[in-house]
């Protein structure tokens, strides 16, 4: 299965490099409404528009299997840097178990770079996005020096307000013989309930290095407060006996338009 996503995902990374010039009504501008990465595990397929700054932050708990979890702020703050290109960091997040033994401390850094695909057909949209994971955080926790991940994103309308969109991530890591490669699929179904809100139900699929998948349900929703803010929550369970039995988020997103030429 790994290898499979590899193959996908070195497509995608290969796109990066021969994308040729790009239409500037394919990609997001600021007259368009925030798009966030959250409340799914499945990440958007659009990148923010060119010099927007979005900041996405979230607080989630869990169950596992009698014990309690918690982690925030989960942030990932997104800047368009040229027509359907962005950088994305997700900043470290603190997480908590109430498990013995379980790590406890801050996650890794993670810089990326995300590139959205153009002429495709007016229904679909495909990003890839390519990053590292810097090993600052808990090494229980993070795992043992650097990462490197690949991912690729998509959506597809199926009709009028319903979407079904996906995600497949590839992650390395170089220096941890316990764990050479990891990944995560991901499928969700997404209806817009009004110009403001819009549901999900999703299934995602974790793959460790020589072990079985580890399966989770997830449904959620998200109201946009303005063009450019939302809040969201999402709840879930685990779907096989080594997923958490449950969990919980809520989140509030915002973005800032023009954002270099506000500081001009």
């Amino acid at each position: 299965m790994n290898r499979l996503f590899a193959q996908c995902l070195f497509a995608a990374a290969l796109g990066f490099w021969l994308a040729g010039p790009v239409r500037a009504s394919d990609c997001p501008t600021p007259d368009d409404p925030i798009s966030t990465d959250r409340p799914d595990v499945t990440n958007s397929s659009s990148v923010v528009p060119v010099e927007s700054l979005q900041i996405e932050n979230g607080i989630d708990g869990s169950t596992d299997h009698g014990s309690l979890g918690a982690s925030g702020t989960n942030t990932r703050v997104r800047l368009g840097t040229s027509q359907c290109n962005e950088v994305l960091v997700d900043l470290p997040t603190y997480n908590f178990s109430s498990a013995k033994d379980a790590p406890i401390g801050f996650s890794d850094i993670s810089p990326a770079f995300k590139h959205q695909f153009t002429d495709l057909p007016s229904e679909a949209t495909i990003s890839g996005v390519l990053g590292l994971n810097l090993p600052i955080g808990a090494r229980r926790l993070a795992g043992r020096g650097s990462a490197l991940y690949a991912q690729t994103s998509w959506s597809y309308e199926l009709a009028e307000d319903w979407a079904v969109n996906g995600m497949e991530t590839v992650s390395w890591f170089p220096a941890d013989a316990a764990r050479r490669t990891s990944g995560q699929s991901s499928i969700s179904l997404e209806r817009g309930l009004d110009s403001r809100s819009d549901a999900f139900i999703e299934y995602i699929a974790d793959f460790g290095h020589g072990s079985a998948a580890v399966s989770r349900f997830n449904a959620g929703a998200a109201y946009r407060l303005t063009p450019t803010s939302q809040i969201d929550f999402h709840v879930g369970a685990g779907l096989d006996r080594h997923a958490p039995s449950g969990f919980i988020g809520i989140g509030y997103s915002f973005r800032f338009d023009r954002f270099s030429a506000n500081w001009r």
